[in-house]
C-alpha cells in the first residue's frame, strides 16, 4: 500500500481567469464577490487566494490596473490577514516588462502581497476551431530569459516569494538552472499547470506526465503544486496523484473544464473531501506560508491593519 504522506496539502483557489458570466454565472469579478468567494474558500480550507482583474491578460494594453486589485484585497485582508493572494500579469509583445509587471511591485510596496508571479517562459495561445484543430493566432504568452530573469530578482528586491508558474517543461529547466547555481530567492512555489486536449499548452493532466515534471525537480526542496486547465483536476484524477505524491493543490472556476457550472468553494470542498480520504491534513494559511518560506508574512497591510 502506498505511504501517503503526513505534510498539510496546501490548497489554492483560482477564482476567475478568463471565463465569463455566460460560461458560468458563479465567476466572481466584482469587489464584493471576490471578497465572499474568497472568504469562504479559505473558510472551506484554501490557504491561497489567486483571481484576475477585467483587464485582459491577452489583447489589452499590456498594462494592469494595481487597484482593480487593491480594493478587494484590501476588503479581504481586514477580513482574513492571513490570506495569501497572488496576481496574474499580462502578455502582451512590445510592452517592457517593468510595465507588465507595476501593478505587481505597487501592491508589494502597499504590503498587500507576500508572493509575487513569476512566469520563467513563452507559448502560442490559440483555441481549437470547428475542426478541433487550433486557429492560427498570433498570440504568445511572452516571457524570455531577460523577464524571467526580471521576475526572480524583483521578488528578491520585494522581499517576496515566488508564485512559479510552469506551462511548459522549458520553464522547469530555468528554475532549477537558478536552482542548482543558488541563485534562486527564498520562498517559493513551483505550479504545475496541466493542459486539457484543448489547451494549446503543458503536459496532459495524468500521473504519468506528473511524474515527468517530478523527475525534473528531484533533488530540490520546492513546494509544488498541480492544476489542471481545461479538466477536472480531481474528477481526473491529477489531484490524487499529487495529494499521494506529497504535493498540493490548485482548484477554481479558472482552471475548472468540466461539465458542471460550480462554484469556487465547491470546487474546495471536493479537494478537501479527497484530502480526507487518502488521510492529508489541510494547510492553514500559516502553515502553508511556512512550507512555502515566504519571506514576509503576513502581508505588512495586514500586519499593520
Amino acid at each position: 500500500m502506498t505511504q501517503i504522506p503526513d505534510t498539510p496539502l496546501i490548497i489554492e483557489v483560482s477564482l476567475n481567469g478568463s471565463v465569463k458570466p455566460e460560461q458560468n454565472p458563479n465567476v466572481p469579478y466584482e469587489d464584493e464577490e471576490i471578497v465572499a468567494q474568497a472568504v469562504a474558500c479559505m473558510e472551506a480550507g484554501a490557504a491561497l487566494v489567486h483571481n484576475h482583474t477585467r483587464d485582459p491578460v491577452f489583447g489589452g494594453s499590456g498594462v494592469m490596473d494595481a487597484e482593480s486589485y487593491a480594493r478587494p484585497w484590501r476588503k479581504l485582508l481586514k477580513l482574513r490577514p492571513d490570506a495569501i493572494l497572488t496576481p496574474t500579469m499580462p502578455g502582451k509583445e512590445g510592452v517592457p516588462v517593468e510595465e507588465r509587471y507595476a501593478h505587481i511591485t505597487a501592491m508589494a510596496e502597499e504590503g498587500l502581497i507576500a508572493q509575487g508571479l513569476c512566469d520563467p517562459g513563452s507559448f502560442n495561445v490559440s483555441v481549437p476551431g470547428a475542426d478541433g484543430a487550433f486557429a492560427p493566432t498570433n498570440l504568445i504568452y511572452r516571457n524570455d530569459m531577460h523577464d524571467s530573469y526580471y521576475y526572480v530578482e524583483a521578488c528578491r528586491q520585494l522581499k517576496l516569494g515566488m508564485s512559479i508558474s510552469i506551462f511548459e517543461p522549458g520553464f522547469v529547466k530555468f528554475i532549477m538552472s537558478l536552482y542548482r547555481a543558488g541563485k534562486l530567492p527564498p520562498g517559493g512555489i513551483m505550479k504545475f499547470y496541466f493542459g486539457a486536449d484543448d489547451q494549446p499548452f503543458g503536459l496532459p493532466p495524468t500521473a504519468a506526465a506528473l511524474d515527468a515534471y517530478l523527475e525534473m525537480i528531484a533533488g530540490s526542496a520546492l513546494p509544488w503544486l498541480v492544476s489542471s486547465f481545461g479538466d477536472d483536476c480531481v474528477g481526473c484524477g491529477l489531484a490524487e496523484a499529487a495529494i499521494m505524491r506529497g504535493g498540493h493543490v490548485q482548484v477554481g472556476i479558472e482552471p475548472y473544464g468540466g461539465p458542471r457550472q460550480p462554484e469556487n468553494v465547491d470546487l474546495v470542498r471536493e479537494v478537501v473531501e479527497l484530502a480526507g480520504r487518502l488521510g492529508r491534513p489541510i494547510a492553514t494559511p500559516e502553515q502553508a506560508a511556512k512550507m512555502m518560506n515566504l519571506p514576509t508574512y503576513p502581508a505588512p497591510f495586514a500586519a499593520a491593519s
